[in-house]
């Protein structure tokens, strides 16, 4: 949408250039039009990531923010759709008609690349995520700015008591009806684009608040920085697998549940996208 309304406001300038130019009387507009409308075109596209900036730049990350921002994350889904074309990324989706359309959920995915989120975000947007990130996120300008105006918890991976009260808060959104909690549960960015195992904390969102699971995958977002370079065509795939409801996990325990979620994202990647442990080498005595 941003980018088809950049090309209708270019197109309606590079013919007022023309007109004023009186370049219709003649074949003036063989050349005034198309260098009008890459000059208005470059200057609009410009101007739009510059509102984005400085709209980043006004957010104090230092004022709570308790409530989900409904102008930021429409703001977001607007620069997302201008985002993927640019990333020249063709993404192939299926089950995304099984999302929950009453009340909130807890979404799970793998992890290979910081635009999962882009992904995540763009075709899950009715749902109102907000991510679960590492506190090191906060600091980057625009990142970190939108995820705090999202409501995005921010976790402490290296200290157990301060990972529990993003767990908590994250609770608390949930049941305020904020938003719906999104989460990666290896707990970082996988270097190899393989599934690691979970850290299963992570599963308490659901079972303290009683709501779906919603189990993804992404494939090839990695890949994009790969071959944007080149001029090449990335073609993303995002699965919705399946919703565990309450009663379909009720008894388990967190490890029980990871390990069930796990297996899906498991069949659904495939054995050489998955990570195994190493064999032990020790001999048998």
């Amino acid at each position: 949408m941003l980018l088809g309304g950049i090309a209708l406001l270019s197109a309606a300038i590079s013919v007022l250039i023309g007109v004023s130019a009186g370049a219709f009387a003649g074949f003036g507009w063989l050349w005034i039009l198309p260098l009008s409308f890459a000059g208005a075109y470059l200057g609009l596209f410009l101007l739009a990531f510059l509102f984005l900036f400085v709209m980043c730049a006004v957010v104090d990350t230092g004022k709570p923010q308790e409530k989900d921002s409904k102008f930021y994350r429409a703001m977001v889904a607007l620069y997302i759709d201008a985002i993927v074309p640019i990333l020249m990324a063709r993404c192939h989706v299926t089950g995304l008609e099984k999302t929950p359309k009453d009340g909130r959920f807890l979404l799970v995915c793998n992890h290979t690349s910081l635009l999962d989120v882009v992904f995540l975000l763009k075709y899950f947007r009715k749902s109102q995520l907000a991510f679960i990130s590492k506190q090191e996120n906060n600091t980057m300008f625009l990142i970190g700015k939108i995820m705090h105006k999202l409501s995005c918890p921010l976790i402490n991976r290296e200290n157990d008591r301060e990972a529990l009260k993003t767990i908590l808060k994250s609770i608390q959104l949930i049941k305020d009806d904020e938003v719906s909690v999104a989460v990666f549960p290896e707990g970082y960015i996988s270097k190899d684009r393989l599934l690691h195992p979970f850290r299963n904390g992570v599963f308490k969102i659901a079972q303290k608040c009683k709501v779906p699971v919603v189990v993804c995958t992404l494939q090839n977002t990695s890949k994009i920085k790969e071959n944007l370079p080149k001029l090449h065509k990335t073609d993303v795939h995002l699965h919705l697998l399946k919703v565990i409801q309450p009663e379909e996990y009720e008894g388990m325990n967190t490890v029980q549940l990871g390990d069930q979620i796990h297996q899906l994202m498991a069949d659904d990647l495939g054995p050489d996208l998955v990570w195994q442990a190493p064999e032990s080498n020790a001999e048998n005595t």
